[in-house]
């Protein structure tokens, strides 16, 4: 191709060569103005130190709190059986629920009787022929005395010649058969002590078979000591039992217990509120005034459902495989102690939370958990900027974490999660009064 033929297709690429030269060289970069920054909007609320409820929290089974396993203690022919000796049914304290054929204890009993009134019987005509000896024995030793006298009498006049031996000899067989005769009512004397000690002593056994015949004859019959609902029962009109034979079994109405396992922590920062020292120290629980402490019962699986109660006692150790505190939580008049008159009574194995609380010694700062980032909290200062700033979370209740260190009250607190917080970003802040108010209330206990 001749050059005259490719000039005009070059002469147009150095054309547009240089129009694409002078294009980028007259580009104008964007105009930037510094003065402008755009405010991120963020809800905030006001840090400040509230009247707050300390809870410890745990889970328990409810049990009755007592409960009668009754055994046979006297063998028998079952001849009275309660009409509702069924399980399920509740009787009321002091009905007859069961009873065992009563004449072999009967007629114990009036034997025991029957041998007391024999023996005291002994004893009385022994206490008389005792004193009646003992009168006869007095008077013997006088005339025993009496015979001594005369005795040395007579040996003084044989000496002299004034009697005759035959005479003082006869004297000498006086006085010896005076002192046989006062030798055996002494020794009868003695008998009569003897026999009267072993008479006490027979009727002493006596009394213990009366007594035993009479507990016997008492075990014949099963009588309610309380109003209580009957478990499980293996007895049957007329059948025989034997001695240690199981009956039947029934738990008191009046009241029921909750053996909660706590987490020792929690278990422990609730005692140091309730004896006044935040340090959680070692507290004997002897003297520690549980009034103070308000019980919570709530049935598991069904909110609302609730009881309240009352903390009795710390069961001796810790859980063995969980190590938590073993609180035991009592429940009285439980039919009617509940929130609304719907519920029904707690049930022997329900499976409950317990939740305890008492208020804390000081108005304590408490936000959402969700207000602390791995150990920090987003504010607003006064110029509408952002501060990260590090705190210490004392512990977590409720939603809420109690902030040990790191707040000052009346500091706004941003509760957006932020996708990315940076120190000295300009926010424009919306003070939520709701959510004041609710954290307000979670403090006191109450997740509305």
């Amino acid at each position: 191709m001749s050059l005259v033929k490719k000039s005009p297709v070059i002469t147009g690429i150095a054309i547009g060569l240089i129009l694409i030269i002078i294009f980028v060289v007259s580009q104008q970069s964007p105009m930037r103005n510094d003065d402008e920054e755009n405010a991120i909007k963020v809800t905030v609320f006001k840090s400040g130190l509230l009247p707050f409820r300390v809870e410890a929290r745990g889970y328990g089974v409810v049990q009755p709190s007592e409960t009668w396993q009754a055994f046979a203690s006297v063998a028998g022919k079952v001849v009275k059986k309660h009409h509702n000796l069924e399980s399920g049914a509740v009787i009321s304290e002091g009905e007859l629920l069961l009873a065992l054929a009563p004449s072999r204890y009967e007629l114990a009993v009036a034997e025991a009787r029957s041998s007391i009134t024999s023996l005291e019987e002994e004893i009385l005509k022994l206490n008389i022929e005792q004193k009646h000896t003992k009168k006869l024995y007095e008077l013997e030793k006088e005339r025993l005395k009496l015979s001594e006298n005369e005795l040395n009498r007579m040996q003084e006049l044989f000496r002299s010649g004034a009697v005759a031996q035959s005479k003082f000899e006869e004297q000498q067989r006086v006085t010896i058969s005076q002192r046989q005769s006062v030798e055996k009512l002494d020794n009868a004397l003695v008998l009569f002590k003897n026999n009267r000690n072993q008479l006490l002593s027979r009727l002493e056994r006596d009394y213990i078979r009366v007594a035993q015949a009479e507990e016997d004859l008492k075990d014949t019959r099963f009588i309610a000591p309380y109003d209580l609902q009957i478990g499980d029962v293996a007895i049957e009109l007329h059948q025989f039992v034997k001695v240690g034979q199981f009956l039947f079994e029934a738990d008191d109405l009046e009241g029921v217990e909750i053996e909660a396992r706590i987490p020792y922590s929690m278990m422990q920062r609730l005692i140091g509120h309730l004896t006044n020292t935040l340090e959680q120290a070692e507290t004997s629980t002897d003297s520690i005034d549980w009034s103070k402490v308000s019980a919570e019962i709530v049935l598991t699986g069904a909110d609302g459902t609730n009881w309240k109660g009352r903390v009795i006692r710390i069961a001796n150790g810790l859980d063995a495989l969980t190590r938590t505190s073993r609180v035991v939580v009592r429940v009285d008049n439980h039919h009617n102690n509940t929130a609304s008159s719907d519920h029904q009574a707690l049930k022997k194995n329900m499976y409950t939370k317990v939740v305890l609380s008492v208020p804390s010694i000081v108005p304590l700062m408490a936000i959402p958990v969700s207000s602390v980032h791995q150990g920090e909290v987003w504010l607003v200062n006064d110029d509408n900027r952002l501060i990260r700033r590090k705190v210490q979370v004392g512990f977590e209740q409720n939603g809420l974490a109690v902030i040990a260190s790191g707040l000052e009250p009346g500091e706004l607190i941003i509760t957006d999660d932020l996708p990315l917080a940076v120190n000295g970003m300009l926010l424009d802040p919306y003070h939520d009064e709701m959510l004041q108010h609710k954290i307000e209330v979670m403090a006191l206990g109450d997740q509305q």
